[in-house]
């Protein structure tokens, strides 16, 4: 029997009043749509209820809330036939009655397995625009009242606005939470330069954060222009060793500078992989490119293993919280570069001090300014001194050999006229006289200017010394030469005197005058015996004499 329309409004109020009740005691927009189809088959008389929410980046309406239904017949992919749904979007109820006679072959048969006759479907409206679908669904045979309609129509803009206000409700508890999570994670990614900490801390983080199982980070390798997986957390390795990622449209979007949210990853055509997606149990995820200051360097994912709608103020933290870390990546990669660099350098530093070491010069590197930046082991030896002592000191404090600048020191000259120099000074050392032979040499920039000076110095003392004794044997070498011939010469007219004195010698009668010619025989015989020896000499001794005279001892 029909009611009085006194009794129906009576009804309708209380049931306005429940509903409104129910929506306004909870802020989660989740628990509004769960209380809303919990409750309304028993206010209204209906045997089931869902509501479907607008998703807006694939424009479907995906199932929020349900109650009375079964698994198979919610996860249909036709919610309803193309003129329901087209009444539907422009903000009109519909009332399908006599279901398995009146509507499509599809979408009779599946009413009819799950034995729905009547079914009325009412736009969610909020603002003007259509942002879900409350459906009320019976199985036996009614017609909904014009008085019901009206009345349901009202209940859906009330779940419309409870759903947009809870959903701005959470979105700004979201957005306080979220300011404090960026601050959580701007501190830890900055706190470290080292990448891999760097990067493990942001997948780490946010999978915490968006209380999803997975996140991944790929970045763009510059050599082969292709994103490498540098990051992950909650997935298996089956899944991240896959190689179709490159070929998804999510990560071309991401690439050009827009997030992408997918509510069924494992039927959405902008996945490639279903099959890895479905294996690894993912429903939904998000893609957001990674940016520093001047580009987009890769992407990151979050993985959800629960259906999931990610609304706008988790879609914009999670692109902060990336932008973040791209800016964080890029100081850890920069760091990592400097930091191989100077490893370089100072391997260079190291191999070039062995080469000097390795020499017996003594050598002696200065900056423009006269400082000293560089010397080998040789030079700290030979000088007493220690590295920490000399490196950074100005020139004229450490040499032992040079001169004071301005008094015509090498170093002026090169600095002016950026030519090298080569010398050999005698200078006072350790109390004795030593000989250096020095050669400057200067080091110049890509403008000319002499950026270093590199000087060689080698004590060439003893070779000063071997010289002058070599010289000094040489000339004896002459005089040695010079007697010989000179004996050469004397030995004809000494031999001729000789032996005319022996024959003179035999005619005398006279006893005196033979002792005469015996003395004159003697001496004769004597010096012959000199001129022999000096044609025979092969060496000399100088010997002291009287003062400060020297003679030469010959030898044979």
């Amino acid at each position: 029997m029909p009611r009085d329309p006194i009794d129906s409004q009576a009804v309708f109020l209380a049931v306005y009043q429940e509903i409104t009740r129910l929506v306004s005691m909870v802020h989660d927009p989740q628990s509004v749509m769960t209380l809303v189809v919990d409750r309304l088959p028993g206010l209204l008389d209906v045997d089931a209820a869902t509501i479907r929410l607008l998703d807006r980046q694939t424009n479907q309406f995906v199932i929020g809330a349900a109650h009375g239904l079964s698994e198979e017949y919610l996860a249909r992919k036709r919610i309803d036939s193309s003129t329901v749904m087209s009444e539907l979007l422009k903000g009109r109820p519909m009332e399908r009655s006599a279901l398995p006679v009146h509507i499509d072959r599809e979408t009779r048969e599946e009413a009819s397995r799950e034995g729905i006759e009547n079914v009325l479907s009412l736009p969610i409206m909020y603002q003007a625009e259509v942002i879900g679908l409350l459906r009320l669904l019976t199985r036996k045979k009614r017609m909904f009242s014009g008085a019901e309609v009206a009345f349901a129509m009202s209940l859906a803009e009330q779940v419309g606005i409870a759903i947009s206000n809870s959903r701005m409700y959470q979105e700004l508890a979201q957005q306080i939470d979220y300011l404090t999570e960026l601050r959580d994670i701007s501190r830890i990614v900055h706190s470290t330069l080292d990448l891999n900490e760097v990067l493990g801390s942001i997948v780490e983080k946010l999978s915490s954060v968006m209380k999803v199982q997975g996140c991944t980070i790929r970045l763009q390798n510059l050599a082969t222009n292709q994103l490498e997986l540098v990051a992950a957390a909650g997935l298996s390795d089956d899944y991240l060793n896959r190689s179709s990622t490159g070929r998804e449209d999510t990560i071309f979007a991401a690439l050009q500078g827009e997030p992408v949210a997918v509510y069924d990853a494992v039927s959405d055509p902008r996945i490639h992989d279903h099959d890895a997606i479905r294996a690894e149990g993912i429903q939904s995820l998000l893609a957001v490119p990674i940016r520093n200051k001047l580009e987009i360097i890769g992407v990151l994912r979050l993985l959800s293993r629960q259906p999931r709608t990610f609304s706008p103020a988790e879609i914009n933290f999670v692109v902060t919280a990336a932008e973040e870390g791209g800016n964080a990546i890029q100081k850890a990669r920069t760091y990592r570069q400097i930091t191989l660099l100077f490893n370089q350098i100072e391997e260079n530093e190291r191999f070039l001090q062995t080469i000097m070491d390795s020499l017996w010069l003594q050598l002696i590197v200065l900056s423009s300014d006269r400082r000293v930046v560089m010397v080998n082991r040789e030079f700290l030896e030979q000088n007493r001194l220690r590295e920490e002592a000399v490196i950074g000191r100005d020139y004229y404090e450490i040499s032992p050999w040079s001169k004071a600048a301005g008094t015509g020191c090498p170093i002026d000259h090169i600095l002016a006229h950026g030519s090298p120099v080569a010398l050999q000074d005698e200078i006072e050392m350790k109390g004795r006289r030593c000989w250096f032979e020095r050669h400057l040499t200067p080091v110049v920039d890509d403008q000319g200017q002499v950026e270093f000076i590199i000087e060689a110095a080698q004590d060439i003392t003893d070779l000063k010394l071997l010289e002058r004794e070599r010289l000094a044997r040489t000339k004896l070498q002459g005089v040695l030469e010079m007697a010989g011939t000179t004996a050469h010469k004397l030995n004809s007219p000494l031999f001729a005197a000789l032996g005319m004195a022996q024959l003179l010698q035999e005619d005398l009668a006279s006893t005196k005058a033979a002792d005469d010619l015996a003395m004159i025989v003697k001496n004769l015989e004597h010096i012959k015996e000199l001129t022999r020896e000096m044609v025979s000499a092969t060496g000399f001794e100088r010997r002291n004499y009287v003062g400060a005279t020297n003679i030469v001892e010959l030898k044979w």
